[in-house]
């Protein structure tokens, strides 16, 4: 059984949990004051770097799960997704609107990768 590790673990949350060939991402989020393109650039970045320490990349998204503040800014950011994710291997993915965590945030992503073996 593989060993369950945390990266970046914090007293409530980790960024990032791999067990079982699997890469956990939390929500990552953007910039207070950043457009929501700044934001989704911001966002990927991060989601980037998390999957390379883990050990895996954007090809090996499984899931991802978008939350925009505004259902009206979905263009937008999918102006700036479009041209991230890997066109060969693009993962499920689901797109909502919902009030995140603070007012400045505005939009909020989650994936699941898989490790490369």
């Amino acid at each position: 059984m593989s060993d369950i590790v945390r990266l970046d673990k914090g007293p409530r949350m980790s960024e990032a949990v791999t067990y079982n060939g699997l890469v956990y991402l939390a929500g990552q989020v953007g910039e207070p004051g950043q457009s929501v393109a700044e934001q989704t650039a911001t966002v990927l970045k991060s989601i980037d770097d998390l999957l390379a320490r883990a050990g895996s990349d954007k090809s090996r998204i499984l899931q991802a799960t978008i939350w925009l503040a505004d259902i009206s800014d979905f263009a937008e950011m999918n102006s700036v997704w479009d041209s991230w994710v890997d066109k060969d291997n693009p993962p499920a993915r689901a797109t909502g609107e919902s009030r995140l965590a603070a007012p400045d945030y505005k939009v909020e992503i989650i994936v699941v990768a898989a490790q490369k073996a």
